[in-house]
């Protein structure tokens, strides 16, 4: 994390990160430097324990912090509900003529739970015309 925080910034402007990027990533080493964020045992806590947690660093939403709780914790009950490519893999499974709000996709997958990770990784499947079987 210091050495993060100690890298001169062209270098990272260098490396292809944007300017809110820079400020996102040292908003968390500096958070996780300080102790103010803790993510050792997370993994024990809810998802909206997580999710609170790490929306309160700058620059992580809730799309962030739910990729983090499917991808790195594999939990299996995730479900991005504003994340465009669900909204759209919900569209064509339904053969809707217009893409699904947030609400819309919570009340329509309420029957995924307690699986819904693998119905998001499936819409995402069917957008990009692979194969889900």
């Amino acid at each position: 994390m210091r050495e993060f925080l100690n890298l001169p910034p062209d270098m990272l402007r260098q490396a292809g990160l944007s300017g809110s990027k820079r400020c996102a990533i040292a908003d968390l080493a500096t958070r996780l430097e300080a102790g103010s964020l803790c993510l050792s045992g997370v993994s024990r806590q809810t998802d909206q324990e997580i999710v609170s947690r790490l929306t309160e660093v700058h620059g992580i939403g809730p799309w962030t912090a739910q990729m983090f709780l499917l991808f790195k914790l594999g939990r299996l009950d995730i479900l991005p509900a504003g994340d465009l490519g669900v909204q759209e893999g919900v569209r064509i499974l339904d053969g809707l003529a217009s893409r699904p709000g947030p609400a819309e996709i919570r009340a329509r997958t309420n029957i995924w739970a307690p699986l819904r990770s693998i119905g998001t990784l499936a819409m995402w499947r069917l957008v990009d015309g692979t194969p889900t079987t």
